[in-house]
């Protein structure tokens, strides 16, 4: 690893070396939630409402992260003075638009944004999700692939660290979202893990891999142990960092799945809507969703911090090569 990487996960990481990290980034289930409250088309949500729950949400609970995710549309500008400069942030990069065709879903970078952009605000990492399964159109997966390989090109240029969420999803066919993300309930979990094969390769340069179940969450919380084989398999597979993904799960089933991954070796989380989503039902009461955060939400974040600090695999940043001689760093280093 480089050391703008290496200084990037160490901004991410406890003290302990665990990741604890917070994402208010999600964009189309806040727009939902308002639209739903104001009884409008979720297209019509002014930028005001967005501004203001994402504001909301660093207030109430940046404070309790290791880390926080800020989407640059809304979150960063609603909430980076919210923010301790002791955390880490990390900064989305692909728009929640994506194409979806009955071949597969592709991602792309929201519009006039990009990973120098991100480095230049004085962010410790880059977000990406990629939608992907192993079983779409090979134009679609390739398109995945290079797309990804793109961003993990452009971090290795600026020595960012790249975060890579990656998310199996249904065919536009077998859709009943909407397309707001839920976990899908007829999840395969050897698309998950054939999707962390294919991303793990150094091709694509990924630093910290931020990961959904293996199975649907109830099936996990239902057989635990008949699940740690599928958590098992993908700590063998990875030599670098890992944490997961809450998916909306409840905050009781969300630890249930960080026990599995724990056990595999996960160093962390990055979640959201397990910490934050049940507050937020109290919404457009700003107020009462700023009492509930105060209360739930801070409970749920500490119980994940704790379960985290003691069963977590921390993370141990690589041992710096020391100069022989004077000058062989600066010079060692590359300018771009």
């Amino acid at each position: 690893m480089t050391p703008g990487k290496i200084w990037g996960l160490r901004r991410l990481a406890s003290a302990s070396g665990h990741f604890s990290m917070l994402a208010i980034d999600q964009r189309p289930p806040i727009a939902a939630l308002v639209a739903a409250r104001r009884g409008i088309p979720p297209g019509t949500v002014a930028c005001s409402d967005m501004l203001a729950v994402k504001r909301l949400l660093a207030e109430a609970l940046a404070g309790e992260a290791s880390a926080v995710l800020l989407d640059p549309n809304f979150g960063y500008p609603a909430a980076i003075d919210a923010l301790s400069p002791r955390a880490g942030l990390i900064v989305t990069l692909e728009h929640h638009v994506f194409d979806d065709d009955p071949g597969g879903r592709r991602s792309r970078s929201i519009r006039d944004w990009g990973v120098a952009k991100i480095k230049r605000l004085g962010a410790d990492a880059v977000k990406v999700l990629a939608w992907y399964r192993p079983d779409a159109d090979a134009d679609v997966r390739h398109h995945q692939q290079a797309y990804v390989e793109d961003v993990g090109r452009a971090c290795a240029e600026h020595d960012i660290a790249f975060v890579l969420e990656l998310l199996v999803y249904p065919f536009a066919r077998e859709r009943r979202d909407g397309g707001e993300y839920r976990e899908d309930p007829q999840k395969r979990p050897e698309l998950v893990l054939e999707s962390v094969r294919e991303f793990a390769s150094e091709r694509y340069r990924v630093d910290l891999f931020k990961l959904e179940s293996p199975l649907p969450v109830p099936e996990v919380v239902a057989a635990p142990h008949s699940a740690q084989p599928w958590f098992d398999r993908i700590g063998e597979m990875l030599d670098r960092p890992w944490v997961m993904l809450s998916g909306g799960a409840a905050p009781e089933a969300f630890e249930q799945v960080l026990r599995g991954a724990y056990r595999a070796g996960a160093s962390g989380y990055l979640a959201g809507r397990a910490i934050w989503w049940e507050a937020l039902e109290a919404y457009p009461d700003l107020e009462a969703c700023r009492d509930a955060l105060s209360a739930r939400g801070r409970r749920v974040i500490a119980d994940l911090n704790a379960l985290t600090t003691r069963y977590a695999q921390p993370w141990v940043p690589p041992a710096q090569a020391q100069p022989r001689a004077e000058g062989e760093f600066a010079a060692g280093y590359p300018a771009r």
